[in-house]
């Protein structure tokens, strides 16, 4: 009769070192031997100084911590899959370490007498096993993660120095043309001419030795120094100046500055040792800066045309890619594509002026609204914007509309031509809802925030991340007064936004298990966007609105304000800022893979890697929706 239990066992311990190099007949020997622990969050497993276990330990749900209880500091994190309390392996002493359930956990325990003879058997389970003990870390193979809770790719601190004009990886051509060092000078030059290039590459046993460009026919061969018949070893530059792939525009220009020459060869491990990958030309240098966010600002300003702005955001999707690419810090790249963004918004907004064929009537600001509104919008999804003008009499009010609300269909065409979808539930300027006089605006404000049903609550949380995109920025701040002198008045008002901010569905289930779709086109996809951005980003405007803090709409942002607002909660917000930063940088690596906007994972596709990078984040979002909970009293009004 088989064994359910021990099935399950041996299925789920396959798929992970040192268990998935084990023949079928050894894991199902060690599975029915597995016993099945559950630990409640917070419970030990094993003491410093306790005495050796029968078992060393394997998480199968939830997470488990490796403290030093001396210093209070956690010195690794096990999740699924993951190993530790191997010293009764390798040591006959007691343990080093205290291990505590993180959080409810199931955890398997293998005989340690029973899996010794098996691991002996095997020399790469023992090479696996000696490594993760010797590296104090349940993953040998990612020892620079050791004692790490958050992994250093995602570490804004030690960023901090970056450099912008550093960042930019130079483009170089992988197209090689090369000849050996007996082709006469008179092959190689009707070789370049026959491909078009201005430069070829000198090989000898595979290896770069020497480079000919345009320059050494002019000074070596048109001069009469060297004939056509002889061979390109007496005109070649060599040594050849060599350099990594990963070569940054800076450092190819600081190259060809100090050596005074146009052209690096690239290779392998950068040095002349290797096989050439491609050639980097001054040429290739210019091509790589019309991607620089400088460049890029001039050359969208000079845009007349909405097609040519479309072409320049497709140059923003490189940066971006790039510098996700580099692991620059969230912060940064959300900063310079931002005003990018904006940069671009802007000149729609000039473009469309100019086709109206009169100047506006008064003065008007054209408002980002939503992830936009945040900074927060890296890739391309939909639009959110409004406009506000100024007020004018009620006899002018009428004529006054119809021209900002022609100017809006303008503007939103034209930045749905570059790449912004139509905004599906019309929250948009070109909808006369979102087209107002400045008193209109406080009007419908003042309604919102004094009769705060569901509807009232939705439009505020979208409409109070707004930035300003282009005009008159006194309006913007008229209207941020009104805001936050009206919700002194209707204090209750934050409840209910409060109640808003923790109707996002839970991102996970039982032990931690992620919760997806059970329906409709993204059946069994997680929606990154719905259970894990949006209740960071609801919490922080609510207390940010509670602290009648202007003028930051960023979510990050909004909790490192918190932090300094409230030091006794100072961690969490720490913890939520960074959270917001590791989701919105997963969404949008995860968007540029799959070409859309990020928000629906599919799971099966992730490593097991990026799944703890989620999970990670996950224990904020329960904290700080119940600090919310207990602030605004938020049960009082649920029914």
């Amino acid at each position: 009769m088989k064994n359910l239990i021990s099935e399950r066992v041996a299925d789920f311990i396959k798929n992970y070192p040192p268990f998935n190099v084990l023949d079928n007949t050894s894991l199902f020997q060690l599975a029915e031997q597995v016993i099945i622990v559950y630990k409640e969050k917070n419970s030990i497993i094993f003491t410093v100084d306790e005495n050796q276990h029968s078992h060393f330990y394997m998480v199968h749900k939830g997470a488990v911590t490796l403290n030093n209880p001396a210093t209070s500091n956690i010195l690794d994190y096990c999740d699924e899959g993951d190993i530790f309390g191997l010293r009764p392996l390798f040591a006959n002493e007691n343990y080093k370490l205290e291990a505590r359930a993180h959080e409810e956990s199931i955890i398997y325990g293998i005989p340690i007498d029973l899996f010794k003879p098996i691991a002996k058997q095997n020399e790469q389970v023992t090479i696996f096993l000696m490594e993760s003990f010797a590296s104090n870390t349940r993953n040998p193979y990612a020892k620079s993660q050791k004692g790490q809770l958050y992994d250093i790719e995602d570490n804004e601190e030690i960023n901090k120095e970056v450099v912008l004009p550093d960042l930019q990886l130079a483009s170089y051509s992988k197209k090689l043309i090369t000849c050996s060092t007996r082709t006469s000078i008179q092959k190689a030059a009707e070789l370049m001419t026959k491909k078009q290039i201005g430069s070829i590459l000198v090989v000898s046993k595979e290896l770069p030795v020497g480079i000919i460009t345009d320059k050494d026919f002019r000074n070596k061969v048109i001069t009469g120094k060297q004939p056509i018949t002889a061979s390109v070893k007496t005109i070649m530059a060599s040594p050849v100046i060599t350099y990594p792939k990963n070569l940054t525009i800076t450092q190819a220009q600081m190259a060809m500055m100090k050596s005074n020459i146009s052209h690096l060869v690239i290779t392998e491990d950068g040095t002349p040792n290797t096989a050439a990958l491609g050639i980097l030309s001054k040429h290739d240098l210019m091509v790589s800066l019309g991607d620089n966010p400088a460049v890029l600002v001039k050359a969208i300003k000079r845009a007349t045309r909405t097609k040519k702005i479309k072409q320049l955001r497709k140059s923003i999707m490189v940066l971006l890619a790039g510098y996700l690419e580099q692991n620059i810090p969230l912060g940064i790249i959300a900063k310079i594509i931002s005003e990018l963004n904006d940069t671009c918004i802007k000149q729609v907004v000039e473009i469309s002026i100019n086709k109206m064929g009169s100047p506006p009537p008064v003065k008007f600001a054209w408002l980002a609204l939503g992830s936009q509104g945040r900074s927060e919008q890296l890739l391309h999804t939909d639009q959110d914007n409004a406009l506000v003008f100024e007020d004018v009499p009620e006899e002018d009010l009428p004529k006054t509309t119809t021209y900002f609300l022609e100017l809006s269909k303008h503007v939103t065409k034209a930045l749905n031509v570059i790449g912004y979808e139509y905004c599906p539930a019309d929250m948009m300027a070109s909808n006369p809802k979102w087209c107002l006089s400045l008193q209109e605006w406080k009007n419908k404000l003042s309604y919102w925030i004094s009769n705060p049903g569901p509807n009232e609550v939705l439009m505020s949380s979208i409409f109070f991340d707004y930035s300003l995109a282009y005009g008159e920025r006194s309006l913007l701040d008229n209207m941020s007064d009104h805001i936050f002198r009206t919700v002194d008045k209707y204090p209750i008002f934050l409840v209910h936004l409060a109640n808003g901010a923790l109707q996002s569905p839970s991102p996970t289930g039982f032990f931690r298990q992620f919760l997806v779709e059970q329906d409709g086109q993204h059946k069994d996809f997680f929606d990154l966007k719905s259970r894990a951005l949006r209740p960071l980003i609801d919490a922080a405007r609510v207390l940010i609105l509670s602290h009648s803090v202007k003028a930051i709409s960023n979510t990050w942002e909004r909790y490192e304000k918190l932090a300094e607002l409230e030091p006794n909660n100072k961690e969490l917000y720490l913890a939520c800022s960074y959270a917001t930063k590791a989701l919105l940088k997963f969404r949008t690596k995860q968007g540029l893979s799959h070409h859309d906007s990020g928000r629906f994972i599919e799971l099966e596709q992730l490593t097991k890697q990026e799944k703890m990078k989620l999970k990670r984040t996950f224990k904020a979002i329960k904290e700080i929706q119940e600090l919310i909970t207990l602030r605004f009293k938020v049960t009082n009004i649920l029914g």
